[in-house]
């Protein structure tokens, strides 16, 4: 399986591309800390993904899948605590959070039918 013909992978792109545009307008003396973080989280689930799938074994594309959607969950507190910090508002935040949990759901599934592989 190619991991660019999965929707999990495409839709984690356009989550990271969302996120990239969220973040340009948040203060500048964050650059270093919540922006960067953010960045680097949505950035690992993506990778994660054509990783754990790149790998040889189900059992190594399994775990990679899990780390991608650990990755999900952090970018999520991040971005509830960026809501908290007023960097995003409620709409912002529902949206891109609507996305995320869409991301979470296909994970799931992809985790699924790989255990079921096993």
């Amino acid at each position: 399986m190619e991991y660019k013909e999965l929707d999990i992978w495409k839709k984690t792109r356009i989550l990271a591309n969302d996120v990239y545009t969220l973040t340009k307008k948040f203060p500048r003396e964050e650059m270093f800390s919540l922006t960067n973080q953010i960045r680097r989280c949505v950035v690992s689930v993506p990778s994660n993904i054509a990783e754990g799938i790149g790998r040889n074994t189900t059992k190594d594309t399994i775990h990679f899948l899990f780390i991608a959607r650990g990755s999900l969950f952090e970018l999520e507190t991040q971005l509830l605590l960026s809501y908290d910090q007023h960097y995003l508002n409620e709409t912002e935040l529902n949206e891109v959070l609507s996305k995320l949990v869409d991301c979470k759901k296909l994970i799931n599934g992809l985790i699924n039918y790989y255990q079921k592989l096993i």
